[in-house]
């Protein structure tokens, strides 16, 4: 019998966001603002003027151009890998979207406050809540999930965090979001699998059933 894959929403998700690139490459160029645009990236005066609220979700699927898709999932592939068997389908993609919404949101707030006006799209905030949860659940598991180590996760975070800011067309406040999100929900829905307590009895019967 063939084994289930081992992180299939991970996969599909890679899957829908090469997708989604490879068709947008088919109709223009995803390297130009205007195209995006066009097509559902997130854009502070459509939002407030046109109420096209639809940009917070579809901007987390749009990727300007081949390396920013290419990290994205990446990183995707590696986090998602690790947090998907061990939190749940469910939970994992409830983190995955609500990060990616609640980082766009707070970068659109952001921007509204002080008056500025940027296209952006990517599924980065999305992926840093993957990393915020995974972050959360080492430490849950007093700083060990299996070759991840608490020390190894938060240099993860700061490495991560640092590139943005170093990094030039980065929306930082989406990642900062979407890792806050991440922690957050993973706080609220993970329940650490306690391990069985076999009694005296049981080890006397289970040892009498094997001989």
């Amino acid at each position: 019998m063939r084994k289930k894959p081992k992180a299939v929403c991970t996969v599909g998700l890679i899957i829908v966001n090469i997708a989604v690139f490879m068709v947008l490459s088919l109709l223009g160029d995803t390297e130009n603002g205007y195209f995006m645009l066009h097509h559902g990236a997130m854009y502070e005066p459509m939002i407030l003027e046109n109420q096209e609220y639809y940009r917070f979700f579809t901007c987390m699927f749009l990727h300007f151009g081949i390396q920013h898709l290419l990290n994205n999932m990446v990183m995707l592939g590696a986090l998602g890998w690790q947090l998907e068997p061990v939190i749940g389908k469910v939970k994992y993609l409830l983190i995955y979207f609500i990060s990616g919404l609640g980082g766009s949101g707070l970068s659109f707030a952001w921007n509204v406050m002080h008056e500025e006006q940027s296209v952006s799209a990517g599924a980065s905030g999305a992926i840093f809540g993957l990393m915020g949860a995974l972050l959360y659940v080492v430490i849950a598991n007093r700083g060990r999930l299996g070759d991840l180590s608490g020390k190894g996760m938060m240099l993860m975070v700061l490495l991560g965090l640092y590139c943005g800011m170093t990094s030039t067309g980065v929306d930082n406040l989406a990642h900062i979001g979407g890792l806050v999100c991440g922690f957050i929900l993973a706080l609220i829905l993970y329940r650490k699998k306690k391990k069985p307590a076999y009694t005296a009895e049981w080890i006397r019967q289970s040892a009498g059933d094997d001989l």
